[in-house]
């Protein structure tokens, strides 16, 4: 297993890279949606509300292959492994998840991309086929000692207005209105079209597509539909279109806010089979709808457990701490990602003893 970190795009820079070298990390997983057009001040990770995260990049400019490129050279030239990016930017896919009148023109863009991706011998990239997507959540004093972190504390019915798909802004002209409601089964009917265009040009490319769970796992957010809101619905998605590039972004904290099911069963299972791609390593307490993230080891979650599962399995994936708490100090987020950090450093030496 290989110990990674999580950067924003507004964290690819010098700083940010040598930070992830000090804490022990070999690859990054990186984002190259701004989520934080609007909120640079506190940028840890983003929280929205009914106006979402802000607006989304440009319709016609896809992430080419030398910026990819140039991304990847820099991270390399740091000592440290791209392993994957995470998001499509809502720009480039609104219509794929909405089932708009662009949906095959941005589906040729998102296959050029991927095939970008390859080209710049970049592993996995990571995706969440949802309406709604990170939506629903609070922030507080939630963790240990009164440490700031994010929880859910009920669910959220608000409609999405036009012109907003996956919590940011894509048409700030759209007409006034809300989503269509749409059912479970037209969810899955969409994802069944993006996975059977996606995937044949992923395994040509050597990418593997990396489907992130619902976060927060409820069956609707925001009046519309989630697919993964359970662990079996995992092996749907996996089932819907066998392919070795139709793979699984693990997040340990989704799946165990998750009411059925159990995280060991499911890290057991899916690790069994080969298909995860990488690892959100974060720790919670409660189910849906009231959760709290908490520190990595203080949580519901048995994460030596975990490892001990991955390890039986043969897992040689990476494994990043995602959120974290926020420690009382003049740098939160570095001190409550150096302390997550630490722990997994720690707990991997622990295990390959």
């Amino acid at each position: 297993m290989k110990l990674g970190f999580g950067l924003y795009k507004h964290m690819l820079d010098t700083k940010h890279y040598n930070f992830a070298k000090q804490c022990g990390a070999t690859h990054l997983v990186i984002h190259l949606v701004d989520y934080f057009g609007h909120n640079k001040d506190n940028a840890d990770q983003p929280i929205g509300g009914e106006e979402g995260w802000g607006k989304a990049g440009s319709p016609s400019e896809i992430w080419s292959l030398e910026d990819l490129m140039a991304i990847k050279k820099e991270i390399n030239d740091h000592g440290l492994e791209l392993e994957a990016i995470e998001n499509f930017d809502p720009a480039h896919w609104h219509d794929i998840l909405l089932d708009g009148p662009k949906k095959e023109l941005q589906m040729e863009n998102l296959k050029q991309l991927i095939r970008n991706v390859g080209k710049a011998g970049i592993p996995t990239f990571g995706y969440n086929f949802s309406l709604a997507g990170v939506a629903a959540r609070n922030q507080g004093p939630y963790a240990r000692g009164e440490a700031v972190s994010v929880g859910m504390d009920g669910g959220d019915d608000t409609p999405i207005p036009n012109g907003m798909v996956w919590n940011m802004v894509y048409d700030e002209n759209a007409p006034a209105g809300t989503l269509p409601k749409i059912d479970h089964e037209e969810l899955w009917n969409r994802l069944q079209y993006f996975l059977d265009e996606i995937l044949p040009v992923a395994e040509e490319a050597g990418v593997k597509m990396a489907a992130h769970p619902d976060d927060p796992p409820m069956p609707y957010v925001r009046n519309t539909p989630r697919l993964v809101y359970q662990p079996d619905m995992y092996q749907k998605l996996i089932d819907l279109k066998p392919s070795p590039s139709n793979n699984l972004e693990f997040c340990l904290g989704s799946i165990a806010e998750m009411i059925e099911g159990d995280v060991y069963e499911a890290t057991d299972t899916y690790s069994k089979q080969g298909k995860i791609s990488y690892i959100h390593f974060r720790n919670i307490v409660g189910k849906v709808p009231k959760y709290k993230e908490v520190f990595v080891d203080d949580g519901d979650i048995d994460m030596f457990k975990i490892l001990r599962i991955l390890k039986k399995n043969n897992f040689d994936g990476v494994l990043i701490p995602d959120h974290t708490p926020q420690m009382t100090c003049d740098a939160p987020w570095y001190a409550g990602m150096a302390y997550a950090m630490g722990y997994m450093k720690a707990a991997l030496a622990l295990l390959n003893q």
